[in-house]
């Protein structure tokens, strides 16, 4: 297994790296966000998630106002080190509106 320092992984030409929140035992996806390097570090610190809204312009840490926080059992880099897999126990439904997973919907053919 190789490590990665945040300086070396691949932010866009934004500053952002796209993050998967996966529940760490059933391995449901739950969410899809950005992360900057500021965030990256505050997950690392805090041990919950923090992310880049890039509506916003703000960071912004997850479960602060639904109190449905997502608690970080560990971050994987993809291989080409420009995506991040972060692995979470979390308080609550991931989504904003209530589903347990963002990925509630279906695309219809």
């Amino acid at each position: 297994m190789q490590y990665f320092k945040i300086e070396e992984l691949k932010f866009d030409a934004h500053g952002l790296i796209v993050a998967t929140v996966q529940q760490y035992d059933t391995g449901q996806v739950l969410m899809q966000a950005y992360m900057n390097a500021e965030s990256l570090r505050r997950t690392l610190a805090s041990g919950e998630t923090w992310f880049w809204s890039r509506s916003r312009q703000e960071l912004w840490h997850k479960g602060e106002t639904s109190g449905n926080f997502q608690h970080v059992k560990d971050i994987r880099v993809d291989c080409d080190a420009d995506s991040l897999l972060i692995l979470v126990d979390v308080d609550g439904p991931a989504c904003h509106t209530g589903a347990q997973t963002c990925f509630h919907n279906a695309l219809d053919e």
